[in-house]
């Protein structure tokens, strides 16, 4: 998702017909707000989040959203599906209707989704410099031993993609359940991973990206907004 910048200059331009003689003079006084601090020159970046206030009048306020969803088994991590229900069909009437999904999660499986408008942001929690973790529990036809800890630990290779996986926690919770705590997120990798070990994944539950946790509370199919110290506390 590619979030839109453009040049303050041509910004004013094109929305409120200024010449480049009056931006300057807007600039000189100080009257071009941007993000409540004023606007340093007419190269400025200005982005589709950046609130724009010229003269005392607000131009531009359009604000960004991040919601946390507690996915049900069934419902596809999509935007839109001609056959099933998606994770947008299950947000309230009154969401934005520009939402993409920061980190999928197969049909049946449940837990965390993120859901946003800000594409700085989502793609942020991609980059692998961020060293966003994400923990799943789940449930397995067998026990596991020793051996597949250590080797989550140093990496699986797939050889259809001809990689290996980063380094993963796996903690053993009882005799068929486990926590697996990933940093990324390559296609049906935690099914695969157990796969090697010819152990079947039964269920898998999302229980936190970052410091971002699913509440308690948070039903089947419910949602909340974000908070603003969610917001930024992902990344630490």
């Amino acid at each position: 998702m590619q979030s839109k910048r453009f040049r303050l200059d041509r910004f004013l331009i094109k929305n409120m017909q200024l010449s480049n003689r009056d931006i300057r003079s807007l600039l000189a006084q100080q009257k071009i707000i941007l993000d409540q601090k004023p606007a340093i020159n007419m190269h400025q970046s200005v982005d589709e989040y950046t609130q724009v206030t010229v003269d005392g009048q607000v131009i531009y306020a359009n604000k960004p959203s991040y919601i946390k969803l507690h996915k049900p088994k069934g419902c596809v991590s999509a935007t839109k599906d001609n056959t099933h229900k998606t994770v947008i069909d299950l947000l309230p009437l009154n969401s934005p209707d520009n939402l993409h999904i920061a980190g999928r999660l197969d049909f049946n499986s449940t837990g965390l989704i993120l859901l946003t408008n800000d594409g700085r942001w989502s793609r942020k929690l991609s980059l692998p410099e961020s060293d966003i973790k994400k923990r799943y529990r789940v449930t397995l036809d067998k026990p596991i031993y020793q051996e597949v800890i250590d080797i989550f630990a140093t990496g699986i290779y797939f050889s259809f993609e001809n990689i290996t996986t980063l380094p993963a926690t796996l903690i053993s919770i009882d005799k068929n359940t486990v926590e697996v705590i990933l940093k990324e997120g390559k296609y049906h990798q935690i099914k695969r991973m157990f796969g090697h070990f010819q152990i079947e994944v039964l269920t898998l539950h999302r229980l936190s990206i970052g410091r971002i946790y699913l509440d308690k509370d948070l039903l089947e199919s419910q949602s909340r907004n974000l908070t603003a110290c969610e917001v930024t506390e992902i990344f630490n």
